[in-house]
């Protein structure tokens, strides 16, 4: 079978990429001319050069292709113009569904994000019908993805067989940019976490989002979302599962959110002025705020979907950016093959 990936140069493009490489599909990836294919390395896919918000270039990669995986996104907490985080978001996903509907796609399977789901006000975890609208959506990335995810619904009931997933944080292999989840595993094996923060997430390995993937295309109801998560932990836990692991000592300060708040604005003063990404996004400080905690039952009742042990994903995570040169290796590490 043919199958389309977009944002296949991605962190979790790539590792669906692959999956469905190992599965015997027949995979090809529509991926920006400037794109890097280093994620993509050793893995037999046809690439299409071409951009998402171009409908000839998408109507083109989707040609002789039975399903879809729209996993193409543009993950950035801040941008000079934050108009190019909706173009490429709601825009982008638009151009894509529509090529879908016009070949007449047996499945679509859509990479959302649990940035787009309502939390409980009583601190429970999030589920795919807590109620959530627009106003609570914090910064252009979380907007963009939320208004892209009722375009997939739109067109889901126009008669599309478009699937919705959400991932949560993932960890993992072939991270090449890095993410900014992977971002904080770096910064830990450099000796960058100097504090912690009140604040939590849920993590899940990216092999089993990547999987979750694959069973929404098989299995997963027109019109439904599905969390793709793992587990739920405080920064302060992972940053101890991160010591268990590398025998770097976990920061034992808590760093208050108002300081961190300071910090943020002034590294987004620096990057108004130079033009580069801030170092502390104001949006992310905003974000953390919450503890961003969901649930993945509906996927796992539904789909099956695995729950590998949040620990093996950092491990993993950690033994890819050593491995790769992102980072030297602590002196009590011991890679997981060992």
């Amino acid at each position: 079978m043919d199958v389309l990936v977009t944002g296949a140069t991605g962190f979790v493009g790539a590792n669906v990429a692959r999956l469905l490489v190992a599965d015997g599909y027949r995979v090809r990836v529509l991926a920006r001319p400037a794109s890097s294919l280093r994620a993509l390395e050793g893995c037999p896919v046809e690439l299409r050069r071409g951009d998402a918000l171009e409908p000839d270039s998408v109507a083109r990669a989707i040609t002789g292709c039975a399903r879809v995986f729209h996993v193409a996104g543009d993950y950035r907490l801040w941008a000079p113009n934050p108009g190019e985080i909706y173009r490429n978001n709601v825009d982008g996903t638009r151009t894509v569904l529509e090529a879908c509907a016009r070949a007449r796609v047996e499945r679509v399977v859509y990479t959302s994000s649990i940035g787009t789901l309502g939390l409980p006000k009583d601190g429970g975890p999030a589920t795919e019908t807590t109620p959530v609208s627009l106003d609570d959506m914090i910064g252009p990335y979380k907007r963009s993805k939320f208004l892209a995810e009722r375009v997939a619904e739109e067109y889901a009931a126009r008669g599309l067989p478009v699937v919705i997933v959400n991932p949560s944080a993932p960890f993992g292999p072939w991270d090449v940019k890095p993410t900014p989840t992977g971002q904080m595993v770096l910064d830990y094996l450099r000796g960058r976490m100097f504090a912690t923060l009140d604040t939590g997430l849920n993590l899940v390995h990216v092999a089993d989002v990547a999987h979750g993937h694959l069973l929404a295309a098989s299995s997963g109801r027109v019109g439904e979302k599905y969390i793709l998560g793992g587990e739920n932990h405080s920064l302060t836990e992972i940053f101890r599962m991160l010591a268990r692991i590398t025998g770097i000592r976990a920061p034992r300060v808590r760093m208050p959110h108002a300081l961190i708040y300071l910090i943020a604005l002034a590294s987004e003063g620096l990057a108004r002025a130079t033009g580069h990404s801030p170092r502390v996004p104001l949006i992310g400080v905003r974000m953390a705020r919450k503890h961003m905690y969901v649930s993945a039952d509906k996927a796992v009742r539904e789909l099956g979907l695995l729950q590998t042990p949040v620990e093996q994903a950092l491990r993993d995570a950690v033994d890819w950016f050593i491995g790769h040169g992102y980072a030297p290796s602590p002196p009590a590490y011991r890679p997981h093959a060992a």
